[in-house]
């Protein structure tokens, strides 16, 4: 798996890229300069301005990469890589142009640029402050290790909000008086339900020994939550190896998945947000009407269904549903079963067609479902089953789908023995461990025209 600072790397040079066109295409639009010049193929000033943007990033990638610490040291440091990219622009306009070029077309392009880069980080400083002070998109960490490492890794995500991590506090192995310490490692499943934890990072050599390691990788995967193992010694691994990374420092997958990469997740999520957008506006926006007519003249009651589950990371989100059954004090926590009296006859041809998850789609654009995922359970399923099933959790470390790989396979509708819900799972994991884009396209396929999809529903 390529590091998150790597694919960091290349998502903030697509930033600057496209910045860097659009503040060309502005000035080649409006600027006489560039008609005074002598050379009038803008191909080649293009090709000049974007050789001399990569070479400038790949000298400030580093420094360029994290949020350290304010906007306005962002700044500084976007000044001083501009003074650097009109150096190597004007060296290497000098060196592929021949004849006349037009200085002042560089220099306009050089400032539009430059206006375009402290508009998009003030926006996305702004838009990450507004994010972690709701809690959205914000991973809490608990850090197993008060050592030089831990202290290392704590200040580097408290000082660099684009990595999406709010550090909870340290657990220790000892008592030790620090009132950050919040606990010792035989309280940590305490520890991780208590103060909602996403990711437990480890910078205690004691756990190099594969024996412990492996005993902690399953207490996380019981209680679902994701596990780093980071070393003391960064330099020989960064030399040598090629990891996932928090910020600057090497950290250790034990369980990695294909959607742990930055790409695949922002590949995943923008396909999710497209295919979304399509359905809402040429299906729903037509049945929208005349399923509100059937269902409000059948029974009484909202047209929607709102059922508190359990989505990524363990987090509790609405999932909205057509109504497909009479409205009951039960029906947060009593699952539908087969010939059950609340389905009302209209919902009993929406469940049976899945036309009641339709409303999901815009989960799906809220960012709390994907496509294709496992799918969501109730809370008081996720907390029953849990204990029953090893790994059941673990099943949350992606996004929940409106559709999945079990249900495609008939393992849909009532759970009443506990080996239906266990091939859920099994199917579950078969899925997250070996996703890709064309299995999702698959399911997709087979969740309209598979003969196992309607398999169970009722």
């Amino acid at each position: 798996m390529k590091s998150n600072e790597t694919e960091l790397k290349f998502l903030y040079l697509a930033f600057d890229l496209f910045i860097l066109n659009i503040a060309f295409a502005i000035i080649y639009s409006v600027s006489p300069s560039i008609r005074e010049s002598a050379v009038h193929d803008k191909n080649i000033y293009l090709l000049l301005l974007n050789m001399s943007a990569i070479i400038t990033y790949s000298v400030f990638s580093r420094r360029n990469l994290y949020l350290h610490d304010s906007y306005s040291n962002r700044v500084k440091r976007i000044t001083k890589r501009m003074l650097v990219l009109l150096a190597v622009l004007f060296i290497l306009a000098h060196l592929f142009i021949q004849g006349n070029f037009s200085n002042l077309f560089f220099l306009e392009c050089a400032a539009v640029f430059y206006v375009g880069e402290l508009i998009f980080y003030y926006v996305l400083y702004a838009y990450l402050k507004f994010r972690r002070a709701k809690g959205f998109y914000v991973h809490r960490v608990l850090i197993i290790g008060v050592n030089e490492m831990g202290f290392v890794l704590r200040k580097l995500l408290d000082n660099n909000p684009m990595l999406g991590y709010d550090f909870v506090g340290f657990v220790s192995d000892e008592t030790i008086n620090n009132k950050e310490v919040i606990g010792y490692i035989s309280e940590l499943e305490q520890l991780v339900n208590e103060h909602s934890i996403d990711f437990v990072f480890v910078t205690m050599a004691a756990y190099n020994d594969h024996k412990k390691s492996k005993e902690l990788l399953a207490l996380c995967n019981k209680i679902g939550v994701r596990l780093r193992f980071v070393p003391e010694n960064q330099y020989w691994f960064k030399s040598n190896m090629n990891l996932e990374s928090v910020g600057s420092l090497v950290v250790f997958n034990p369980q990695e998945i294909p959607l742990d990469d930055l790409k695949s997740r922002f590949f995943k999520r923008t396909f999710d947000v497209v295919f979304s957008l399509l359905v809402i506006v040429f299906v729903f926006s037509w049945l929208f009407p005349l399923l509100f007519l059937i269902i409000k003249s059948t029974s009484k009651g909202p047209m929607f269904f709102l059922q508190k589950r359990t989505g990524i990371n363990n987090r509790t989100f609405k999932c909205i549903k057509l109504r497909s059954m009479v409205e009951s004090r039960d029906s947060d926590t009593k699952q539908a079963t087969k010939g059950d009296y609340r389905i009302t006859p209209v919902g009993k041809f929406l469940r049976k067609s899945n036309l009641d998850e339709l409303p999901q789609f815009f989960n799906v654009l809220f960012g709390q479902m994907s496509i294709v995922g496992p799918r969501p359970h109730m809370l008081q399923h996720t907390e029953k089953y849990s204990k029953l099933i090893d790994y059941y959790k673990v099943r949350h470390y992606v996004k929940p789908g409106i559709t999945g790989w079990a249900q495609v396979n008939g393992y849909r509708g009532e759970t009443d023995e506990l080996w239906k819900m266990e091939k859920r799972v099994e199917y579950d994991m078969k899925y997250l461990e070996n996703w890709t884009f064309l299995w999702d396209l698959r399911i997709i396929f087979n969740t309209v025209f598979g003969k196992n999809v309607y398999k169970n529903a009722f």
